[in-house]
């Protein structure tokens, strides 16, 4: 053999060597990723851990004491179809995402609007339901109001929960008035229907509750939501098979009707009303 054959057989040998040693190498990697990924310490703990905050009717407890709403009833059929428990672990919606970040739950689950500000420290699944904000406003300080012109003026004060989309939707549409942020959606309410502020920006359709239970107190003042956005579950970033799964999950349940079933029961109708009153 010539020295040309040689070299051309060192050189593919040490090629042949080198790819096997890289296969191998890159199926340990996937492996231990797939090991270490939220979705297989869910399996192995037994239980789902799920963030969330309260707000009406999306999570709320109920008169016993239990939590009850649109969100919690899809974070535990999402238990269900896992397999396995679930815990709640209601947190100030202010420290959500860092809260998720340090491992104190595997999910956001809690109508949280899929935003490009949130998405550079979160992964985002598909969305599983759209929903909007909108305004209710006092009928003693803001009589008459009819549009969002109206509220956009120096001399408004509104009321929302701080570190939500509500803050975002008010920067933008209404950036002249006055806010008053709150840690929760309840005391924005007391604002509100204390008429220290002429009105509240809320996602729906909290606001229409309101109106429902507090005619003679506020009122829409508009015919419908001023944004869309849609919710998705966050969960840490780079965990791609835990992300698959929600995906494909929502999937699921969405073509079965399923999740439209939830939605209308807690967003159309007053049914649940005599769960938390």
């Amino acid at each position: 053999m010539n020295t040309s054959k040689k070299l051309f057989s060192f050189y593919l040998s040490v090629i042949l060597v080198f790819i096997m040693i890289s296969g191998a190498a890159g199926k340990n990697i996937r492996q231990e990723l797939s090991h270490q990924s939220t979705l297989e310490q869910i399996l192995k703990r037994g239980i789902l851990r799920v963030g969330m905050a309260t707000f009406v009717p999306w999570a709320m407890k109920d008169k016993t004491g239990n939590f009850v709403g649109f969100e919690i009833d899809i974070a535990k059929r999402l238990a269900k179809d896992m397999g396995v428990e679930i815990e709640f672990v209601p947190t100030k919606w202010s420290g959500i995402i860092p809260a998720l970040l340090t491992g104190k739950f595997d999910v956001i689950i809690g109508g949280m609007g899929i935003r490009p500000e949130r998405n550079l420290k979160v992964n985002f699944s598909i969305p599983y339901y759209y929903t909007g904000m909108s305004i209710v406003a006092s009928k003693k300080r803001a009589p008459g109001f009819k549009k969002l012109s109206d509220f956009n003026k120096k001399d408004v004060s509104i009321s929302l929960r701080i570190g939500t989309t509500a803050e975002t939707a008010a920067r933008k549409y209404i950036p002249t008035a006055k806010l008053r942020m709150f840690d929760d959606e309840s005391q924005a309410t007391q604002e509100l229907l204390n008429n220290r502020v002429h009105a509240m920006v809320a996602s729906a359709p909290l606001p229409a509750f309101l109106t429902l239970k507090h005619p003679t107190k506020i009122y829409l003042p508009l015919d419908d939501n001023f944004t869309k956005e849609p919710i998705g579950f966050a969960l840490k970033k780079g965990d791609v098979d835990t992300l698959n799964f929600f995906n494909n999950w929502i999937r699921v349940v969405r073509s079965e009707g399923w999740i439209k079933e939830r939605k209308h029961y807690w967003f159309e109708t007053k049914e649940w009303d005599g769960l938390i009153h």
